[in-house]
C-alpha cells in the first residue's frame, strides 16, 4: 500500500465533508477520485470485482454472521505476505497465491467468497484507511441496513466503520463499483483537510 499515498496528497486539497455524524453508520463519502494503483487491472482480472449484482435483499443478523464467518476463515488461511514475494511486483492486487497475500489481496478474496455465497455485489466496497498506527492498508467494506461494517485481515472481529480506529481516505462507490470516491473519515481525517 505504499503508492496510496497519492491518494493522500490528491485528498488533502478537497474542502471537509459537511458531516461526520455517525447516524446511519454509513461512512460519508463525497467526490469522485482517482482508484488506487492495482485497482483498475483486478477490474480486468476478476470482473467481480466492478461488477455491480444487486442480489437480495441483506438484512443485519444473518448478514453479520456471514461477514464473521468469512473475515474469520479467509484470516485464518491466508499468510500475510508483500506482493513482491508472491507475484514479484508491488501493488498488484489479485488473490492470494499459494494461501499467502497482503491486504489487497486478504480483501479481494473475501469479497469472492460474500458474492460466491450470495451477498449482493453491490453491498460491498473496498477502502483504503490509515491504520491505528498510521500505515496504509486496504479492507473491505459491507453495508447492512444498520450500517457499513469492516472485514479486515489486522482484525478477527467484524466492526462498524467508525469504530475500527481507522482513517478512511477513499473507498470503491458501492454504486458504480469502478470508480472510487473520497471518504474522509476517522480519527485523523482532518490532517488532510485544507482550511
Amino acid at each position: 500500500m505504499r503508492r496510496i499515498m497519492a491518494i493522500v496528497g490528491f485528498v488533502v486539497s478537497i474542502p471537509a465533508l459537511s458531516s461526520q455524524s455517525f447516524a446511519g453508520s454509513e461512512i460519508p463519502a463525497s467526490r469522485s477520485i482517482a482508484a488506487p494503483i492495482g485497482f483498475s487491472s483486478a477490474c480486468a482480472r476478476y470482473g467481480w470485482v466492478c461488477r455491480n449484482n444487486s442480489g437480495g435483499r441483506v438484512g443485519d443478523g444473518e448478514a453479520l454472521r456471514a461477514l464473521q464467518q468469512v473475515n474469520r476463515y479467509v484470516n485464518s488461511r491466508v499468510t500475510p505476505v508483500e506482493d513482491r514475494t508472491t507475484t514479484g511486483r508491488s501493488e498488484y492486487w489479485s488473490l492470494p497465491v499459494n494461501n499467502r497475500g497482503d491486504c489487497e489481496d486478504y480483501a479481494l478474496l473475501k469479497m469472492k467468497t460474500l458474492i460466491d455465497i450470495g451477498f449482493p455485489a453491490n453491498k460491498l466496497a473496498l477502502s483504503v484507511v490509515l491504520d491505528r498506527h498510521g500505515g496504509n492498508h486496504l479492507v473491505l467494506l459491507a453495508r447492512l441496513p444498520s450500517g457499513d461494517y469492516v472485514l479486515d485481515n489486522l482484525s478477527g472481529s467484524v466492526k462498524p466503520w467508525h469504530r475500527t480506529g481507522y482513517t478512511f481516505l477513499a473507498s470503491q462507490n458501492f454504486k458504480r463499483k469502478g470508480s472510487w470516491q473520497v471518504t474522509l473519515a476517522g480519527p485523523r481525517a482532518s490532517q488532510f483537510i485544507k482550511s
